[in-house]
């Protein structure tokens, strides 16, 4: 086997999902691995994600027999410059946590690169655009997002992150996990879109019954899905109106999972445009799910000091 193995982690919300690739030449290849493992739903302890963590790198280990030339590391946390988890709602027991410590410990015979998961994402889809502008919306537990400008990450926060699910666009409006309230992220997550439907419904409502609910065109699912979309298109507005990009891609696995929430979006952004100024079409993120994976792996290879 010729050319170097890297591995792509996206520390998500509800799960770890890693990717091992052979790469030569700057060139991802053959994948030689992929693991998927969801964190304890009923912890309150770091450790015990730790312990989820470690156990599963050791069997990735176990089954790969090979070094890491690199490592990228997609990570949904704020992390400050130093590799220190200041703050991460969806789990709140990982502040203070020296997550570049850990990592290294995991990997210590490898080069490491860490940045936020949307930063990453972005950074995988404008490659398979081609295009050198693009804004990058995930839809998920939380929203994320990431914008690439001239080909390169525009990264005037910490490791490239775009917080496009803090950008308030309902004033006065939910509550948002940091403190605020009608950030894109209280009124367009998942979270925020399934408790929209079930206060509209009277009962909890999950994301099945949601999607059902929408595909049969039920008035408590269309309007809560409607809200989301509205959100969002806003919030693509407003950074189209700095970023001028090519194309506004929507991903995450919400996003995706609700058949036409893309397209519903692209519809309320364009009927935000203004004379002269039309706002960049909305498209289905290409890697679905795992555009952060995706673009974890290009980290690992190098694609952030190109």
């Amino acid at each position: 086997m010729t050319g170097a193995c890297y591995l792509g982690m996206d520390i998500g919300g509800t799960k770890v999902s890693f990717r091992l690739v052979l790469g030569a030449g700057g060139a991802e290849g053959e994948v030689l691995w992929s693991s998927l493992a969801r964190w304890p739903e009923s912890s309150a302890d770091v450790a015990d994600d730790l312990t989820v963590l470690r156990t599963r790198v050791k069997e990735l280990r176990d089954a790969s027999q090979h070094r890491f030339a690199g490592v990228g590391v997609a990570v949904a946390a704020t992390v400050d410059p130093s590799g220190r988890v200041v703050s991460w709602p969806n789990r709140g027991s990982w502040g203070g946590l020296d997550l570049l410590g850990e990592l290294r410990s995991l990997f210590p015979e490898s080069e490491i690169v860490w940045a936020d998961d949307g930063a990453l994402a972005a950074v995988a889809e404008a490659r398979a655009a081609d295009v050198p502008c693009l804004v990058y919306a995930g839809v998920g537990t939380g929203i994320g997002g990431g914008v690439v400008v001239g080909g390169r990450l525009l990264s005037a926060l910490s490791r490239g992150a775009c917080e496009l699910g803090h950008m308030i666009v309902n004033h006065g409006g939910s509550p948002c996990t940091c403190g605020r309230r009608g950030c894109v992220q209280s009124e367009a997550s998942g979270p925020a879109t399934l408790r929209r439907a079930s206060a509209a419904r009277g009962v909890n409502v999950s994301f099945d019954q949601l999607r059902a609910g929408y595909l049969g065109g039920e008035t408590w699912a269309v309007a809560a899905v409607e809200h989301s979309c509205m959100a969002l298109a806003a919030a693509l507005a407003g950074i189209g109106e700095l970023a001028a990009p090519a194309v506004h891609v929507v991903g995450g696995g919400f996003a995706a999972g609700i058949p036409g929430f893309v397209d519903e979006v692209g519809r309320q952004a364009a009927a935000l445009s203004r004379p002269g100024h039309p706002v960049a079409p909305v498209v289905p993120a290409r890697f679905g799910g795992e555009s952060s994976l995706r673009g974890a792996v290009s980290a690992a290879m190098g694609a952030l000091s190109e």
